[in-house]
């Protein structure tokens, strides 16, 4: 189906990219405005992917003439001021137009925070039966708006706006059902639709945004949520077995045709990302290896990267590549590297780590080839090339480029050809894993990612799509994205660890996401060091190096560990110095994650509180609260963790010796890392935690 996807939801100004999917580039696809608010001007262009811009806030159609038939498109474009919050992080052609210039990318960069933030939102539904007979059972879409953490509206004074997936209302009409847009009902103050269950297709997908109006101000829009209510028969549920419950959700009768329904949250990351921990791997210098044979002594190594309790393993690129060691400048999609090994050695891995309960993510490139690509090097300097509009060129006669890359040329996404050919590489490969890290995604049109997910996660709704996207942004977690790198926090940790901030601003990071709008349902990779960056005890030392990869397996969000940081390596992209390996670090990480599997509080669905906590030096007699010896106050943090099970109270030291940290909240005396003792009292008899890097303990008063 050439259909381009699910609505938009734009603010005026703002472009967003459009193509048809699955394309043909032999064929012929053509885009009309069909529908438009009566004072705009907007128009789309005359080729098969072109652009769209609102002029004017209300509802706008867009047709595409397509060899399948003619396709309407949604899109609900808002008056919204958006000021700080950079609407033009919403679409991936933006932000390829935006001046990066050429240095290299500012982690610590922050948008200007004027006014207050985006609204969220969540989307649920529901089977509701009906009269016996089932002729009026109905699904039920409830959204819960959330207002932003720095708003001082209530949730009750948001507004929502529906759209039913352009898609579906195609499907029903074709089937000879009623139009699910005739049929629906708004309820509940605009917060719940009612839709009669015999008017759904096989699918029928519901979008909405929340609606902020600060007083005297633009309206705020949210980053859209989604959800799918999708026609099946019990035996076919996904993951149903007969001898377990079912969600009566997932299986009420609906409709006089006896239809089974079962309902999905489309944003919701996978399931299994609510316990990962993921552990990346820089393929050439993992192992000591042979040429040819890395994907073998990689494989052999698996069961030691197992036992330390990660299960999520991250390669670097596995294809033929220019020879960089790094293998992000591809020359072939299509086949792996022979410097690693073969295509069974390749496929052997995958299954070794699948036997010990790992997954598997491939580093999928979308934005550039190599220049030793064929198809560069027949457009190079050749106008005449079949294949020179495949890539961007600038004046000079040069491919496009970033941060004076210059053994890449960037892919010009607005060819069907290049969308054809990157539709491809992912059918190739994504039935061979379980989730793609997708290299530069800012610098990749949204619309390829929308078309992506949609593709992979109807096959496999529990495959992971993570982006690397810096900063983040929240509007790739609408449609595109699961997980996100937090470059915020990674570079937070940074800070803290060279005495620039202080520790408590780690939980400021974490509060940033909600801030700038993204959902509470979105996933953050926490990392502290990559195959980009320099390792954290290098530039901080051993005692923040501690501290900060503890943050990252007991702040909310997904862990990882880059090969060699659990051993104490010094070098970036050197060989693993497995031989020099620091026990007490190894011993170290090993802990932290087996508290993290064990305290299911520390994962992403833990809640995170702050809590009073004064912090001294190691002398206990000590009654100021002041800098003393080689410990600041700012040189700790303390927070709270807390799910519906448990509650824990964990503080942090960056310090190179142990600090001594009164909180204020009841709490046990043993650590749940360590299984010893950690509370001592000081002069006047205050319980204090005795926290070398971290301790976790369990709070009594929950």
């Amino acid at each position: 189906m050439h259909h381009p996807g699910p609505p938009r939801f734009l603010s005026t100004g703002e472009t967003t990219q459009l193509a048809p999917r699955d394309p043909d580039p032999d064929a012929e696809y053509h885009w009309r405005v069909a529908d438009a608010p009566p004072d705009s001007e907007a128009t789309v262009g005359e080729t098969p992917v072109t652009t769209f811009t609102p002029d004017a806030p209300g509802r706008y159609r867009l047709g595409l003439d397509a060899p399948d038939g003619d396709h309407l498109l949604t899109v609900r474009a808002f008056a919204a001021s958006y000021d700080g919050v950079d609407v033009a992080g919403g679409s991936g052609t933006a932000i390829r137009d935006r001046d990066v210039g050429h240095a290299e990318i500012d982690y610590g960069a922050e948008r200007a925070r004027e006014g207050v933030g985006r609204p969220r939102i969540r989307l649920d539904a529901t089977v509701e039966e009906g009269d016996e007979g089932g002729e009026s059972a109905e699904i039920v879409v409830r959204a819960t708006p959330t207002p932003n953490p720095e708003s001082a509206l209530d949730a009750s004074a948001l507004a929502v706006t529906f759209v039913v997936d352009d898609r579906d209302v195609e499907e029903a009409v074709a089937e000879g059902r009623r139009n699910p847009r005739d049929v629906l009902q708004t309820v509940d103050d605009g917060r719940a639709l009612r839709i009669p269950a015999d008017a759904v297709p096989d699918r029928l997908r519901v979008h909405a945004v929340a609606i902020a109006r600060e007083p005297g101000r633009e309206q705020r829009v949210s980053v859209a949520d989604a959800v799918a209510v999708e026609r099946t028969d019990r035996g076919d549920l996904t993951g149903a077995d007969e001898d377990e419950p079912t969600d009566p959700a997932l299986t009420a009768p609906a409709g006089a045709d006896g239809a089974v329904f079962e309902t999905v949250r489309l944003n919701q990351p996978p399931e299994w990302t609510t316990d990962a921990t993921v552990y990346e791997v820089f393929v050439r210098t993992f192992a000591d290896a042979e040429e040819g044979e890395s994907f073998s002594a990689i494989a052999d190594r698996i069961p030691r990267i197992a036992a330390l309790g990660v299960d999520t393993l991250w390669l670097t690129p596995v294809l033929q590549h220019d020879g960089k060691p790094h293998g992000y400048n591809i020359v072939d999609f299509f086949d792996v590297a022979e410097d690693l090994g073969d295509r069974d050695d390749y496929e052997a891995l995958v299954e070794t780590a699948h036997d010990h309960g790992m997954r598997v993510l491939f580093d999928f490139v979308a934005n550039h080839t190599a220049r030793d690509h064929e198809w560069f090097r027949d457009a190079y300097q050749n106008p005449d090339s079949p294949f020179r509009d495949r890539f961007e060129w600038q004046e000079s006669g040069e491919p496009g480029t970033y941060f004076d890359w210059e053994l890449i040329a960037n892919l010009n996404h607005a060819n069907l050809d290049v969308r054809r050919f990157l539709l491809d590489v992912v059918d190739e490969w994504a039935p061979l894993v379980d989730g793609f890290r997708c290299d530069m995604a800012w610098a990749v049109p949204d619309s390829f990612w929308r078309e992506l997910r949609d593709r992979v996660k109807a096959t496999d709704r529990e495959f992971l799509l993570m982006d690397e996207t810096i900063p983040y942004i929240p509007d790739f977690h609408e449609g595109m994205f699961d997980v996100h790198f937090d470059a915020t926090l990674y570079f937070q940790l940074r800070q803290v660890g060279r005495g620039a901030e202080p520790a408590a601003s780690l939980l400021d990071a974490i509060d940033r996401r909600a801030e700038i709008g993204f959902p509470d349902h979105a996933g953050f990779l926490q990392y502290i060091e990559n195959h980009d960056e320099t390792r954290y005890r290098v530039e901080c030392g051993d005692a923040a190096a501690a501290a900060a990869g503890a943050a990252t397996f007991t702040l909310p969000g997904v862990p990882m560990v880059y090969a060699g940081q659990e051993i104490g390596q010094r070098g970036r992209r050197d060989a693993i110095a497995w031989e020099h390996a620091r026990d007490e670090v190894h011993e170290r990480y090993e802990r932290l994650l087996a508290t993290r599997a064990d305290h299911p509080a520390l994962g992403p669905e833990g809640d995170l509180e702050r809590v009073d906590y004064h912090v001294a030096s190691g002398d206990l007699s000590e009654r100021p609260i002041v800098a003393s010896g080689n410990i600041h106050p700012d040189d700790v943090v303390a927070f709270r963790r807390s799910d519906g099970e448990e509650s824990l109270i964990v503080a942090l030291n960056f310090a190179p010796e142990t600090a001594s940290v009164a909180v204020e909240a009841d709490h046990d005396e043993t650590d749940l890392v360590t299984g010893e003792p950690c509370v001592v009292a000081d002069g006047k008899g205050t319980e204090r935690i005795r926290v070398a890097d971290v301790a976790v303990v369990r709070a009594r008063d929950r």
